[in-house]
């Protein structure tokens, strides 16, 4: 397909729409015995609480809202589930065109769902400068996050390469050589690709890099920023055209489909020797660690989550329609009662128009069973004036110094258990070994035997050893089995990972985690 045919079709192809939020609820526990409130004693009776909403388009029923069951895990179990998908890579510190600003990452995921929903993505740039790393956190099902975290970061890469280097990689494809590569991938043991549709990929991203060979702009490339923010945009306009084309092979169109249906938040940030360059679209989220001049630990966030807590982003999307929608466009904690991300890949039941979906799944209908693909013929509530979604990514930077030493991706399930300040100080502590304990202060030198008693307890555990060499696990165990006083306890940990498939999605998300260990040395001092 050449660029001038995809580019007009791609005019043609207008809105999009998304799929459903996720169900949470909290573990309470009833006891007969005087252990732990988070014991496994056999008599610990499961209740659900903070059920659903109700506003599932599609019955998603669990077999039960009250069970008994056995949580008792060894450390053993407990371990080999919490590092079965980790990830530790150190980076060459000088790798041929300059100094590496990235040291080594480290990255875990803990999934909930079945199969776990959440991506991850990190590759270095072999025609520019600079690391890539995503987050991905899919919803509706993992198709969309599967396709983002295999294409995204090309787009970007391609993005801040210069004319001349897209020249040549044109030239390759026109003569059938070998195509210099555009990224150096980190793969982990369990990571896939979608292979049947790795040449329509492909094709599309050339398509791409021939639209910027037609730009006067491309010239020496976009800058990071421009480069994130324009692959965000066209990536998800071709996951739309792509659901809309007809192909020959069936698999292909039940694949972009199944992507354009489903949906993902993304943060990506770009790394290079003097900056930290953020992309956020959703409720995934980057913190940089700064060691602070008298030892402690900070958080300097880099995102800013898009979700009905973030009231000027409730506003932006209410602005863009009509006044009579005002009360019906977020409603429930939610993008018209159903979606809690306001920001995200795919999620084309919110972009395009009814008429357009209607199409294209009347279209799949009579070759696929729907059901099997999880595609649902239903309609969002006071759907008026779509597109009611979009993946613009909110963009921010920041110019890298000697005290930022590490940077934290997560998706929200790590957010939903962890704040910035208390993950930034575990992955800090885990860092240096130290806890630094602030001086008891005269006022709690005054309190009571059985207050200082709790308060010493409290000291005692936060100063707890690690138990993981990966500090994306150590966020990942601390997140699940952080108890009383602060310290960890093994019995909740345990409960939270005996949870069996139908119940854990319940008390829990998916949990991917990414800590980034940036090589301070070259960053500039600040200067007064």
């Amino acid at each position: 397909m050449s660029g001038r045919v995809c580019a007009s079709i791609l005019q043609r192809a207008s809105s999009y729409t998304s799929t459903l939020s996720k169900p949470t609820a909290r573990l309470q526990y009833s006891h007969q015995c005087n252990s732990s409130s988070w014991g496994p004693c056999r008599s610990d009776t499961v209740r659900l609480t903070g059920e659903e909403s109700g506003k599932w388009p599609h019955s998603r029923r669990y077999r039960s809202t009250h069970q008994n069951l056995d949580f008792q895990l060894s450390r053993v179990q407990i371990n080999s589930i919490l590092r079965s998908n980790e990830q530790s890579v150190s980076v060459p510190e000088f790798d041929g065109r300059g100094l590496s600003a990235v040291r080594r990452f480290e990255s875990n995921q803990l999934a909930a769902n079945t199969p776990n929903e959440d991506r991850r993505s990190a590759a270095t740039c072999l025609q520019s400068k600079g690391m890539l790393f995503g987050v991905f956190d899919g919803h509706g099902g993992w198709a969309c996050a599967q396709a983002v975290s295999e294409r995204l970061l090309s787009y970007t890469a391609v993005a801040m390469m210069s004319k001349q280097s897209l020249e040549e990689l044109e030239k390759c494809m026109e003569r059938g050589r070998a195509v210099p590569p555009i990224l150096q991938w980190y793969k982990q043991h369990a990571d896939f690709n979608y292979r049947e549709s790795a040449s329509l990929y492909i094709d599309h991203l050339r398509v791409f890099w021939q639209e910027l060979l037609d730009s006067e702009e491309q010239g020496d490339g976009m800058s990071p920023l421009d480069a994130l923010h324009y692959s965000f945009k066209r990536l998800d306009a071709d996951i739309s055209l792509e659901a809309q084309v007809p192909f020959y092979n069936d698999l292909i169109k039940s694949t972009a489909i199944q992507v354009a249906f489903a949906g993902c938040t993304a943060c990506v940030a770009h790394v290079c020797a003097d900056w930290i360059h953020v992309a956020n679209a959703g409720d995934c989220r980057a913190v940089v660690g700064v060691l602070e001049e008298d030892g402690s630990w900070s958080a300097l966030p880099l995102s800013q989550d898009h979700n009905t807590q973030n009231q000027a982003e409730v506003e932006r999307i209410k602005t863009q329609h009509p006044p009579s929608e005002r009360d019906t466009v977020v409603t429930d904690d939610r993008l018209l009662g159903i979606l809690m991300p306001l920001r995200a890949f795919g999620d084309v039941r919110f972009k395009w128009s009814l008429e357009l979906q209607r199409s294209i799944l009347a279209s799949l209908e009579s070759r696929v069973d729907l059901d099997s693909l999880n595609l649902y013929q239903y309609t969002p509530p006071n759907y008026l004036t779509p597109p009611y979604l979009d993946v613009a990514p909110e963009m921010t930077h920041h110019q890298l110094r000697p005290q930022d030493r590490f940077l934290i991706l997560g998706t929200d399930g790590l957010w939903d258990e962890l704040g910035n300040e208390e993950a930034v100080r575990l992955v800090g502590e885990h860092l240096s070994g130290i806890h630094l304990q602030a001086p008891v202060s005269p006022s709690e030198r005054q309190m009571k035997l059985g207050q200082m008693h709790e308060f010493l307890l409290k000291r005692q555990a936060l100063a707890a050893p690690a138990l993981d060499t990966n500090a994306a696990t150590h966020l990942i165990r601390h997140a699940l089995g952080t108890a009383e006083y602060g310290g960890l306890s093994q019995e909740r940990l345990a409960t939270m990972l005996a949870l069996p498939e139908d119940l854990a999605r319940l008390y829990r998300d998916d949990i991917t985690a990414t800590v980034v260990y940036l090589n301070s040395d070259l960053a500039r001092p600040e200067h007064g």
